[in-house]
């Protein structure tokens, strides 16, 4: 058949009510099993799958989906251990609610999914969006959750990102080592592994990773120490491959230094591998830091001394201020020193 069947036609064909075939794709509960199998088959054979999810959104006035839009590319964050360790939070809590999840990204062209804005109840915003897709779905009017960012116009999740860099810092530095290194995480706009300058050190931002900077750099005033803008790295890419990149270059210097604090434990963890490729002792030579508490992070050898950010408890705390649609003030998680082994 050249045209698909609607749900009155095919329970026509098929010589039964339509709340029948709707309760045999809906609500099988309310079918003997024998019945539901046979309505299935041939409705299958007839080319219908079921009612149309799209009219069946509109009619309710409710499609039960809601979208986390990510900053970066689906493919870049279903590969980020943080990032999956958020979603993991935010399905869990819709499960819970007989929700489903549609993934945006805010790097994709507004035409490709411009029907898939359209779908969710309410949108999660995943780190701070490129682009006017925010504008765009606040123009809507449905509910907005901002994660890791802060707007005027929604609810938003976050942690203490200064804070947190600052605890792990402190107790990295606390014996007050001559030379250190900081391996961050999207500093400046460049897709280049550098090293900053001085006028890169005195940019402004209420980013996360500029928060972490300033957490770290107080650290050091705390302790009466130094760190020149040339052992602070910029690392585009929260990967292995870029990790490790940076790290033979800072593990490579004269004088090595004692301390290395790193922005995420990806990078961390990427310091330890070529440390030990490189024959340096880990924590007898140099001290490392992390930051975020991956599952990776507690197997590692030695285990990582990190930031614990609640990246689970983050998806689930969002998810609830969702879906409750109740207007609330913004939420800021607590972060957790864990100290392991890699420093001591």
């Amino acid at each position: 058949m050249n045209k698909k069947l609607n749900l009155k036609q095919v329970s026509q064909q098929l010589g039964v009510s339509t709340a029948t075939v709707s309760n045999a794709f809906n609500r099988p509960d309310q079918l003997s099993a024998k019945l539901r199998e046979r309505i299935l088959r041939e409705s299958a054979e007839l080319g219908y799958h079921g009612p149309n999810f799209a009219a069946r959104s509109l009619r309710k006035g409710a499609s039960d989906v809601v979208a986390v839009v990510l900053a970066d590319s689906i493919s870049y964050s279903l590969s980020d251990p943080v990032a999956s360790q958020f979603l993991q939070g935010v399905a869990e809590v819709l499960g819970e609610n007989k929700k489903q999840l549609l993934l945006l990204s805010s790097e994709s062209d507004e035409l490709e999914q411009s029907s898939a804005e359209s779908l969710p109840d309410g949108f999660i915003f995943y780190g701070a969006p490129s682009g006017d897709i925010f504008e765009r779905v606040s123009r809507s009017g449905k509910p907005i959750i901002a994660v890791d960012f802060e707007t005027h116009d929604s609810e938003s999740v976050n942690i203490n990102n200064e804070e947190g860099a600052f605890s792990v810092a402190s107790h990295a530095l606390a014996n007050k080592p001559k030379h250190a290194a900081v391996l961050g995480l999207r500093l400046v706009d460049s897709q280049r592994i550098c090293r900053l300058t001085a006028q890169d050190m005195s940019v402004e931002s209420k980013e996360i990773s500029r928060s972490r900077l300033k957490g770290y750099l107080r650290a050091f005033e705390e302790q009466q120490l130094a760190i020149s803008p040339s052992h602070v790295w910029h690392i585009p890419l929260n990967t292995p491959e870029m990790a490790e990149i940076a790290a033979k270059e800072v593990l490579t210097l004269n004088p090595l230094p004692e301390v290395i604090l790193c922005m995420s434990d990806v990078i961390a963890l990427g310091v330890l591998r070529v440390a030990n490729e490189l024959n340096i002792a880990i924590p007898q030579q140099v001290k490392v830091t992390g930051f975020d508490d991956i599952p990776e992070a507690q197997r590692s050898s030695p285990g990582l001394t990190t930031v614990c950010q609640q990246s689970s408890e983050k998806g689930r705390v969002a998810t609830r201020l969702l879906l409750n649609n109740e207007s609330k003030d913004s939420v800021i998680l607590d972060t957790r020193l864990v100290i392991r082994a890699s420093c001591g």
